[in-house]
């Protein structure tokens, strides 16, 4: 099965403006495939991943890009960070003497930010566009148009129909491209998920972070799956896994910076009652997250405990997927106060000064007191657009005249 990605028409389009495109995701979210597919035919390829092409890179940069000269792929970048001053000044000598032929000459892959975007804007600033790349979104997968996710935007576009079981079913099969395009990807889940994590501690953690003992940070991993979905407590983490505060906070950069969690953070500007300052921990595949927290099938996660931070870590990632498939970073946080009591909305969009509120709840009826918290964001003295409860209702629908239910299988 071959599912057409979003992202690689908001590529072509950049191509004819940049010299250098760097697309960076987790691995196995499908970079290199979507590259290579989008490719002039002439256009190279080449790989850091095997060690041996990397050191000819890192010991001659000037010569490895003589030998790969442009229109050229160059997957897995982040190897050789040294590569960027040299590319620089390829692309600048090109620019100065035609500046059309310059553009669309580099494209770049990188599975971690841990140094990559540090090199690339010192390097090429004003050179490159840069994207991220998610597993596939639900409406890639339905064969739907994707645009960037706002309530008062909202269309169904004949998305299918989906029972909860089917729509847990789903969301614990996660959203990489290998596994879900397979023939069978329920009987080979634990199989591709088991190599995934291998492959992730093996080339990434252990080759490009300072990590003294990978069954700890295994079992960070596992604990921070635990946790998806909820407000960051580096002292439960570092507890539960036997490490210090300090580690349990580099540990989590190493997840970020891989493209593993993403961190909301909460609203604030200096109209607003007291908010909390902890971020908000939210994986990117639910079904890396159910097979770290050892959710055998669809059918126990549904029923379980932590059904409702599965719901709302999926929902979050296709929110995200709907901004970053149309080449935009979104500005997304969450709301919560300091009372005793306090208060809490799952999502805020902020977009054009204006603040549109999403809840999220693991819910099939309708009930108004779910949305009841939006009021609060009076306090902000900003416009407040239209409002959202993504739930399991299957209908779209008004819960009030500027709140729409939106059922979570048509993000």
């Amino acid at each position: 099965m071959f599912v057409q990605r979003v992202l690689d028409q908001n590529l072509l389009d950049a191509n004819n403006f940049f010299s250098v495109l760097l697309l960076t995701g987790a691995r196995q979210v499908g970079k290199t495939t979507m590259l290579r597919k989008i490719a002039e035919s002439e256009r190279r390829f080449v790989s850091l991943d095997p060690m041996d092409v990397r050191t000819r890179a890192i010991e001659d940069p000037r010569l490895f890009l003589a030998d790969n000269p442009p229109p050229v792929i160059i997957d897995e970048v982040q190897h050789v960070p040294e590569l960027f001053p040299y590319i620089k000044e390829i692309v600048d000598a090109v620019r100065t003497t035609d500046p059309e032929k310059a553009r669309g000459m580099y494209w770049l892959t990188g599975s971690q930010k841990f140094e990559l975007m540090q090199n690339v804007s010192e390097s090429l600033a004003g050179r490159i566009g840069i994207f991220d790349m998610y597993g596939l979104s639900n409406r890639e997968l339905n064969g739907k148009e994707s645009i960037p996710f706002l309530p008062e935007n909202f269309s169904a576009g004949g998305m299918p129909e989906k029972t909860p079981q089917e729509f847990f079913h789903n969301l614990w099969l996660g959203a990489y491209p290998e596994l879900r395009c397979s023939s069978n990807p329920d009987k080979y889940w634990s199989l591709f998920f088991q190599s995934y994590i291998q492959t992730y501690l093996e080339r990434d953690v252990r080759k490009l972070t300072q990590v003294a003992d990978l069954n700890v940070f295994y079992a960070f991993l596992k604990a921070s799956a635990a946790r998806s979905g909820q407000m960051l407590n580096y002292s439960d983490l570092a507890r539960d896994t036997g490490i210090s505060m300090p580690t349990a906070k580099h540990y989590m950069s190493i997840l970020e910076t891989s493209n593993i969690v993403r961190l909301l953070y909460p609203y604030k500007n200096n109209q607003s009652a007291p908010m909390v300052s902890t971020p908000k921990m939210y994986f990117l595949d639910t079904g890396l997250m159910a097979f770290l927290t050892d959710w055998k099938t669809p059918e126990v996660l549904a029923s379980g405990a932590a059904a409702g931070h599965f719901f709302e870590t999926w929902c979050v990632s296709e929110i995200l997927k709907s901004y970053a498939n149309n080449g935009m970073k979104p500005s997304l946080f969450y709301f919560r106060t300091k009372e005793r009591n306090p208060s809490e909305i799952d999502v805020l969009i902020k977009e054009n000064e204006t603040l549109y509120p999403i809840e999220i709840k693991k819910s099939a009826t309708l009930d108004k007191n779910d949305v009841k918290q939006f009021s609060k964001l009076e306090t902000f003295h900003m416009p407040i657009g239209t409002g959202a409860l993504v739930s399991l209702y299957p209908q779209v629908s008004h819960i009030q005249e500027n709140i729409l239910s939106i059922p979570a299988a048509a993000l």
